[in-house]
């Protein structure tokens, strides 16, 4: 990784040092656009209304218009702002961890001590693990002022913007003012359906399937061109039932629970290990030289055994 951004977290006259990082990438697939006619490929062109030439990064500054007025703002004019000069991240408060709604949550930064030792670091992450406490901080970056939360991630410090208050919308639907009756029946029922798909969150079991199939498709483009059988490699689409039975709320539910209890049984039934559990064919793969292995020395023993018996008698 390489850093994106050099300063310090401040506190008091604490100055702790650190380095920034993205601490997320984009996984997709980069696709262009190309003229349907042809394959050319489409181009965006910087073009001036003035002069109608083609106009090169650059040379483009930035403008604002207010009615019939525009001045014109440099980079230099944005890179001499104070906020833009400062290098600190500055702690304004402590607060509880549970007070930050995670609707706030922007982007994730990873924080790497900078220096010749690394004390304040671990001493700030060790007082934020041990208080429960969120440090709520300033700072500028990207020629924006910058709200975020700074937290522990395991061993490492990590930054996450904020969207400043009037960035978050107000959820008013009229439907929800309506007054609505829940039995406890369904309340039970809906309970169970929860506790039948119950687990403990692991990321890794999840894969972006979308992207797993464009990847194959394009693949499949690569060798065969134009001329491929989507059906025959992707299977064939399943087809949406038209006009089904309209189901009640307990109706639904109580089906619900049903599929999923019979779905675990079954599971159980086929495989000796837990119903969640996912052993992959990488692992399954894994464990068969061992198991040959495993086999091997037990034949070796046996054939040692039978041969020190011989030799006794």
């Amino acid at each position: 990784m390489r850093s994106i951004w050099k300063g310090a977290i401040t506190f008091g006259l604490v100055n702790v040092p650190v380095k920034v990082y993205s601490a997320t990438e984009d996984h997709d697939v980069e696709l262009h656009q190309v003229h349907d006619a042809d394959g050319g490929r489409i181009r965006y062109q910087r073009r001036c209304e003035v002069c109608g030439n083609i106009v090169d990064y650059a040379h483009i500054d930035k403008a604002f218009t207010d009615a019939d007025k525009t001045v014109i703002i440099t980079d230099a004019d944005l890179k001499a702002l104070p906020e833009e000069r400062s290098r600190e991240i500055d702690v304004l408060e402590f607060v509880p961890n549970d007070q930050l709604n995670p609707i706030m949550f922007d982007k994730s930064y990873f924080l790497e001590p900078d220096g010749s030792s690394p004390k304040a670091y671990v001493l700030l992450r060790r007082t934020l693990e041990q208080s429960d406490r969120t440090a709520i901080v300033h700072f500028s970056l990207r020629q924006k002022t910058r709200l975020a939360a700074l937290r522990v991630q395991g061993d490492v410090l990590m930054l996450q913007t904020l969207l400043w208050n009037d960035e978050v919308r107000t959820a008013d639907f009229p439907a929800l003012e309506q007054s609505v009756t829940i039995s406890d029946r369904e309340l039970d029922l809906s309970a169970a359906l929860v506790e039948s798909f119950a687990a403990d969150f692991s990321p890794g079991d999840y894969t972006d399937e979308y992207q797993v199939q464009l990847r194959r498709l394009i693949e499949e483009k690569l060798e065969k061109g134009d001329a491929i059988d989507t059906e025959a490699t992707f299977g064939a689409a399943e087809e949406e039932g038209g006009g089904g039975e309209v189901l009640d709320l307990m109706e639904a539910l109580r089906r619900s629970v049903d599929r999923s209890r019979k779905g675990s049984a079954a599971a159980s039934e086929s495989s000796p290990a837990p119903s969640r559990a996912k052993a992959s064919s990488a692992t399954k793969a894994a464990k068969k030289p061992a198991e040959k292995k495993t086999a091997a020395a037990k034949k070796k023993k046996s054939a040692a055994t039978t041969t020190a018996d011989r030799n006794t008698a």
